[in-house]
């Protein structure tokens, strides 16, 4: 049997509901920044830069959604193509691994899933081997580190005060971090199983797996694997990963550029019962005449995207004369041109769209069009706006002959800072 054939097919749960509000401010810790970057991006990351780990499933909560696309707007396509879409969290961390863990069932169980948390930005590959290589072996598996500290049980006599019960050895003693591992099956049952008899507020799934009667071993952790939970954590974070930069003395200062592209599109009315505008299908007494299908507003916005980064227009990449793109599903368009963006490096922070139409009416329509259009794009709800105006009666608008969009796109650009003394490069694809 091969190497790969060997491999188990593995995929990682993400815990990044909670509130993490210990840090200060009304941000959750694990959208945060740190050398840069969200703490969540640096987590997802890690993980999924590893080539042992096929799928990542994210469990965030219910009205993070925008926080959530912003951290995966900064990853790589290469690693954000291994992330499942996230699923809610619940109340308690028990519950967002149980959703995790649903998640993963509903789009394919995996032989092994480790079980981490997103405020652990700092898991390299070595644990992640380890990891998964004690899960394989025991089936149940967590990382922990020697304590350094003396402890002490005690029972709680006043507030504040507590008498010493017990000072258990140290070399007996662990602090258990994530990554945990453990073979999917037996996990999700035990999840279910604590589910169905009540039993909410494991703290961890190694203690979860314990009570279930699985025999759960510990593995050598990482001490540099620390978790953020206090404001100190975070500042102490902060400095950890900007000294990862690169000096200015050793490589150029990248800094950014904006850029703010434009584009405009029309369509003739004809017949029909239904128009696409922003990826949402519309009801309306007629359609249009296109080569594809007519979406005015995401033709617009794919140029106003192809503008900004000095890229030719939509009919350079998908020429009308093609037989391909006859009917074609205008959000393929868009996606395209939002990963040339990316593909140079650059950042999407506004995409404004007007259309131009006596009908159909879009004001029903119109928060079903921005989140398509960010979901498209993989930008945050706040960063699309879309409009509607008529043109008063005047011209082919105002006489019903048909619709038409503008837009713009406002971009940044990575840009070399040359240390000339007097000039600017700028990077150009």
């Amino acid at each position: 049997m091969s190497d790969s054939a060997a491999r188990p097919k593995v995929a990682a749960v993400v815990v990044a509901a909670g509130k993490g509000l210990r840090v200060g401010g009304d941000l959750p810790k694990q959208y945060r920044r740190v050398g840069g970057r969200a703490v969540l991006t640096r987590t997802l990351a890690a993980l999924a830069a590893s080539p042992r780990i096929g799928r990542i499933q994210p469990v965030i909560a219910p009205d993070a959604t925008d926080f959530f696309r912003e951290c995966v707007a900064e990853l790589e396509p290469a690693l954000a193509n291994k992330l499942a879409e996230p699923v809610p969290g619940g109340a308690t961390r028990q519950q967002s691994v149980a959703a995790g863990l649903e998640g993963l069932a509903r789009s394919g169980a995996p032989d092994l899933v480790l079980v981490h948390d997103a405020a652990r930005p700092f898991v390299d590959e070595a644990l992640i081997a380890r990891a998964i290589e004690a899960g394989s072996e025991h089936g149940a598996a967590v990382p922990g580190v020697a304590v350094s500290d003396t402890i002490k049980l005690v029972e709680t006599i006043a507030p504040g005060i507590g008498r010493v019960h017990e000072t258990p050895s140290r070399e007996n003693l662990r602090a258990v971090q994530t990554p945990q591992s453990f073979r999917f099956g037996s996990l999700l049952d035990a999840h279910r199983r604590a589910v169905a008899e009540g039993r909410d507020g494991f703290t961890d799934d190694g203690a979860l797996a314990e009570w279930a009667g699985l025999a759960v071993v510990v593995f050598e952790g990482d001490a540099r694997n620390r978790k953020i939970t206090q404001a100190a954590d975070l500042i102490e974070a902060d400095r950890a990963f900007s000294k990862e930069a690169p000096a200015i003395s050793e490589a150029p200062m990248t800094t950014y550029v904006t850029r703010l592209g434009t584009g405009f599109d029309v369509h003739a009315f004809t017949e029909g019962d239904h128009v696409w505008l922003g990826g949402i299908k519309i009801p309306a007494d007629r359609g249009v005449l296109a080569h594809s299908d007519g979406d005015v507003a995401l033709h617009a916005l794919t140029d106003a995207l192809l503008g900004a980064i000095a890229d030719g227009d939509i009919g350079t990449h998908f020429p009308p004369s093609d037989e391909k793109w006859r009917g074609a599903s205008s959000d393929q368009f868009l996606a395209h041109a939002c990963s040339l963006v990316r593909a140079q490096g650059g950042k999407i922070d506004h995409l404004d769209i007007t259309v131009l139409a006596e009908a159909p009416r879009i004001g029903h329509h119109r928060e079903a069009i921005r989140a398509r259009i960010a979901e498209i794009a993989g930008v945050p709800l706040s960063a699309v706006s879309i409009k509607a105006t008529t043109t008063e009666k005047l011209g082919f608008v105002g006489r019903a002959e048909g619709l038409a969009a503008q837009a713009a796109a406002t971009v940044r650009l990575p840009e070399v800072e040359v240390d000339t003394g007097t000039e600017t490069a700028e990077r150009r694809s």
